[in-house]
């Protein structure tokens, strides 16, 4: 007898349409997510690469596509006219200046004493260029001069005012405040795992002197602009670093930063042990608070946050995570928050 195949029809409930909407709602999100993931870690200043960036020793500004050598002494006494002096710090003068009907910044050296700092942060400048630091466009080491590329928005230290200005009055928000956040922490993250090696931000003793340090752009992005004192740890060697020569107080800094040894006994430099990049760590909660600043969400944001924000604030630094640690972090707390914020429109949905 002929074998035969029998088909057995199942009849299934009809799924209802209310599940095909949130299955269907929840499919949009992820992939809005997963863009917005991926544009915040690829094209906002995350990554360690960026497809447009100059070979070392050239840059582009402007609109301009093609890539020109750093000006050299010749070129910019020739071509940069200076505008108007714009800041004075203990090292340098700054002048907003013009180069082919380009604003650009140039900087001079003001003491002839602290020339040596001029020319390490000069040597840095040179050495680090990437998404994270301010843009060379040309230097004259004999007459200390460096030209670099204008942010009309100044440095971090005017932030909140310029989230006053009814043009960017719509970028005062939880979810830009903390990628300002996380754009600092990938800068500290970057200077710790530099191709010269772990580097220390110095010039950082309280909020004040850190945020001028920093630009933020015109696309609401960080970048470090100052990078005078910026001395190389070596674990391997035993060589660590002390921020300058005085004694530093204040709870701001790092208790491995303070004087160890009591009021009874005077500060003497050589006896004021030195440390590590972990200075930079303890830090990193202080200057997040003022990056989050008291917009609606901020205080989710600080509570997400919490316990990172303990562990960077241990007395040992040892105890304390590593900038990557931190990142890390912060990354998921932004997408967990978004993820969040997108949760109601779902529920609205149903």
């Amino acid at each position: 007898m002929e074998g035969r195949q029998h088909f057995v029809r199942r009849d299934f409930p009809p799924i209802p349409s209310v599940l095909l909407l949130l299955f269907g709602a929840i499919l949009v999100l992820n992939a809005i997510l997963y863009v917005c993931i991926n544009t915040f870690h690829v094209s906002s200043g995350r990554g360690e690469t960026e497809p447009g960036l100059c070979p070392l020793g050239y840059f582009r500004l402007g609109s301009v596509r093609n890539c020109s050598p750093w000006l050299s002494c010749q070129a910019i006494n020739r071509e940069v006219r200076k505008l108007k002096r714009v800041g004075e710090g203990a090292v340098k003068k700054v002048f907003l200046s013009e180069w082919k009907e380009n604003k650009v910044v140039l900087s001079q050296l003001t003491n002839p004493e602290l020339k040596e700092d001029f020319l390490h942060g000069l040597k840095m400048l040179k050495a680090l260029q990437s998404k994270h630091v301010v843009r060379l466009l040309g230097y004259c080491e004999q007459e200390f001069t460096i030209l670099t590329e204008y942010h009309p928005l100044g440095s971090l230290r005017s932030l909140n005012e310029t989230l006053h200005i009814p043009k960017y009055k719509g970028m005062n928000t939880w979810h830009r405040r903390l990628m300002l956040a996380i754009d600092y922490v990938s800068i500290i993250r970057y200077l710790h795992s530099s191709p010269l090696g772990t580097l220390v931000m110095c010039d950082s003793n309280d909020l004040d002197k850190v945020l001028s340090q920093y630009l933020l752009t015109s696309d609401f992005h960080i970048l470090v602009n100052d990078l005078d004192a910026l001395p190389l740890v070596n674990r391997s060697s035993g060589r660590l670093v002390k921020c300058g020569h005085r004694e530093l107080q204040g709870e701001f800094v790092a208790p491995e930063q303070r004087w160890p040894y009591g009021e009874e006994v005077p500060f003497e430099d050589d006896l004021m042990p030195p440390y590590d990049e972990k200075t930079d760590i303890w830090k990193i909660p202080d200057v997040s608070n003022f990056f989050l600043g008291h917009v609606e969400g901020s205080d989710v944001v600080r509570l997400h946050l919490f316990d990172i924000h303990a562990a960077c604030k241990r007395k040992d630094p040892t105890e304390r995570p590593s900038a990557q640690e931190v990142l890390d972090t912060y990354r998921k707390v932004l997408t967990l928050l978004i993820r969040e914020a997108a949760t109601p429109g779902t529920r609205e949905m149903l």
